[in-house]
């Protein structure tokens, strides 16, 4: 039960309309020292003393940076069991790849494009392991890479003069030197899932010359993140096989 005010004397028969006059008085005096507050923080009203309609001002203000868009959906860029599963492509059985075995950051996924490059750009960031498909609207599709080892590495800017799949790998003849085994293949080693070139081969050109690299695919998964090739950049087999399928004649490449 609601307490009465101090010094307010309980209401007799008949007095209750005295009562709830008080409580409406009260009810008033609060309305006006509300009005009063606002009057104080900077609100208005209208000039017959009516209040004026609530009105949000939904403006960005430019202290606020404005969102960036989401980041877009592929139908390519998967779970992971479905990127790495096990696939046939041109006759060859592409075994599944055990991807928790994979470090997270190495597997293939659409992130924020911090690398200023126009679309349709590859870049090859050696220190980070990683290849980025620069995408309109300010994604990139990023996928694990090995790279060369100390000695075997370049970097520059070039272009993609041409692509193969399930290319023919040819030892250079410094290879066949330091590894004489190789002689064999000498004549070149025809596509298959133990060729080093894997499903796919980009090949790097540079001012129309063979810069003798490739961005191709390796059977090697457990290789990707390590320094460990002859200076080609290597990917999943499953991911090269992406990659390739995005790219076309003439792709610029930056090497970093």
């Amino acid at each position: 039960m609601r307490e009465l005010p101090q010094g307010l004397t309980p209401p007799r028969n008949g007095d209750a309309i005295e009562t709830d006059l008080f409580l409406s008085r009260r009810a008033v005096l609060s309305g006006a020292g509300a009005l009063a507050l606002l009057g104080i923080a900077g609100c208005s009203t209208s000039s017959d003393g009516a209040m004026p309609a609530l009105q949000l001002d939904n403006t960005v203000t430019g202290s606020v940076p404005p969102m960036r868009p989401a980041i877009s959906v592929d139908k390519n860029i998967t779970s992971p069991d479905l990127m790495y599963a096990a696939l046939t492509d041109n006759g060859f059985n592409v075994p599944e790849v055990p991807y928790l075995k994979v470090k997270p950051e190495f597997r293939r996924q659409i992130v924020v494009d911090t690398t200023g490059e126009a679309p349709g750009t590859i870049v090859v960031h050696l220190k980070e392991r990683m290849l980025y498909l620069v995408q309109p609207g300010g994604d990139a599709i990023r996928y694990g890479v090995g790279i060369g080892k100390d000695g075997f590495r370049w970097s520059g800017r070039a272009n993609i003069q041409y692509g193969r799949e399930w290319p023919t790998w040819t030892p250079p003849p410094e290879m066949i030197q330091r590894k004489p085994e190789l002689v064999k293949w000498q004549g070149g080693q025809p596509g298959g899932l133990t060729n080093p070139l894997g499903a796919r081969a980009l090949y790097i050109y540079q001012d129309g010359k063979d810069t003798g690299y490739r961005i191709h695919g390796s059977p090697e998964w457990w290789s990707i993140g390590q320094a460990m090739s002859s200076g080609c950049v290597r990917l999943i087999n499953q991911d090269i096989i992406d990659l390739y399928s995005r790219v076309s004649k003439k792709n610029p490449v930056v090497v970093m």
